[in-house]
């Protein structure tokens, strides 16, 4: 899939330039393993696979949004282009 925009700016940076600030050294191999694996997907059916990421469609006012744990409370959010193979608005957050 391709990413379109990215939200947070450490997570941006980290996307174009492979630069880690802003973001926590503990968890960016698994951040890593994220958002790589988001584009190297053809589809949105292959976030059935991976295991202990916690995938799972917002409801709400974030209906239709998705989210993978990073830790406790942070996540990879994102929604889907209206092509089903375009990631919008990669976020890294803590929306709890």
């Amino acid at each position: 899939m391709r990413i379109n925009n990215v939200v947070h700016r450490g997570l941006r940076r980290f996307i174009e330039r492979d630069d880690p600030s802003g973001l926590p050294a503990v968890y960016m191999e698994k951040i890593r393993n994220i958002i790589t694996y988001l584009q190297d997907m053809d589809d949105i059916g292959e976030l059935a696979f991976p295991p202990k990421w916690a995938c799972h469609q917002l409801g709400g006012n974030r209906k239709g949004a998705w989210s993978l744990a990073v830790s406790r409370n942070w996540r990879i959010t994102f929604e889907l282009g209206g092509d089903g193979k375009t990631i919008l608005n990669l976020d890294y957050e803590d929306y709890h």
